[in-house]
């Protein structure tokens, strides 16, 4: 069982950097700063198709920030954002997700009183059509099109192997099959790219198995572009196929994991030693 739909393939120029991996989100030249601290200082990052791009860096290198302007919660005083090869540079959070950019949060931004079923509906609200009114009157075309929607939240709820607490309030579930719901709900946004803000933090050895597999699964089934952001370096070189480094706002590093491991400057980012 598939999570949810396969995601259409993608008519894009590839970028001359990559040539056989279009670029389907971009970050080009940001700069964000709150009063004299300087949060991401002429970023430049491309996230490729059928990817998984990490983005790490100590405590305050402006990872979340970069989340934060890819996703539209922030605005770059300078620079814009690319998705789909169009400039969306200042769109908000709700138009960008509805082009396809869904996001994950350090927390469990979830509903704790609703069920795990309920919750991930939410995610299929960008697809649903009927009005309030005809919600509430309940029509025939009303009940199929909600029924169409439990099909594909069915569809992932067996995918996260959750099919036991789908009743359940999320509020009375653990912290990791929380996340795991938050997953699913972004999945049921069946969006072109996935960002995920350190998506194992809070989570023991077993829960972070768990969630790497899924997220596995779901490049796998969906050739879903996924940005991760994680302070487990154990993850990250298990799972990435490039690697971002960040340090005071600025990209010091950019490769595979290998070859970030092995970089001067990420050592002296995140060790204190070696020569930048």
């Amino acid at each position: 069982m598939t999570a949810g739909r396969v995601v259409d393939s993608i008519d894009a120029a590839a970028s001359p950097a990559a040539p056989s991996r279009p670029v389907i989100l971009a970050a080009r030249g940001i700069r964000m700063a709150f009063g004299g601290v300087v949060a991401l200082d002429d970023v430049t990052v491309e996230v490729r198709d059928d990817e998984l791009l990490a983005v790490i860096g100590p405590n305050g290198a402006g990872k979340t920030s970069l989340l934060n302007c890819l996703s539209g919660f922030y605005r770059p005083q300078r620079g814009g954002i690319e998705f789909l090869g169009k400039d969306v540079s200042g769109r908000a959070t709700h138009e960008l997700a509805r082009a396809g950019v869904a996001r994950t949060f350090q927390g469990t931004h979830i509903f704790s009183g609703m069920t795990v079923i309920e919750n991930i509906l939410v995610g299929r609200h960008l697809h649903m059509r009927s009005s309030v009114p005809s919600a509430f009157l309940y029509f025939p075309w009303t009940r199929r099109e909600e029924t169409r929607h439990r099909e594909v939240v069915e569809e992932i709820i067996e995918f996260l192997e959750i099919e036991t607490i789908r009743h359940q309030p999320v509020g009375s579930l653990g912290y990791g099959l929380r996340k795991r719901v938050d997953l699913g709900r972004a999945l049921a946004q069946e969006p072109r790219v996935l960002l995920m803000d350190e998506p194992m933090a809070g989570m023991n050895n077993e829960e972070k198995e768990d969630l790497a597999r899924f997220i596995l699964d779901v490049r796998e089934a969906r050739r879903l572009p996924v940005v991760l952001v994680e302070h487990d370096m154990g993850v990250v070189m298990d799972l990435a196929d490039r690697v971002v480094v960040l340090d005071f706002g600025r990209r010091i590093a950019e490769g595979t994991p290998a070859q970030v491991q092995r970089d001067p400057a990420v050592l002296q980012a995140y060790l204190g030693g070696g020569e930048r």
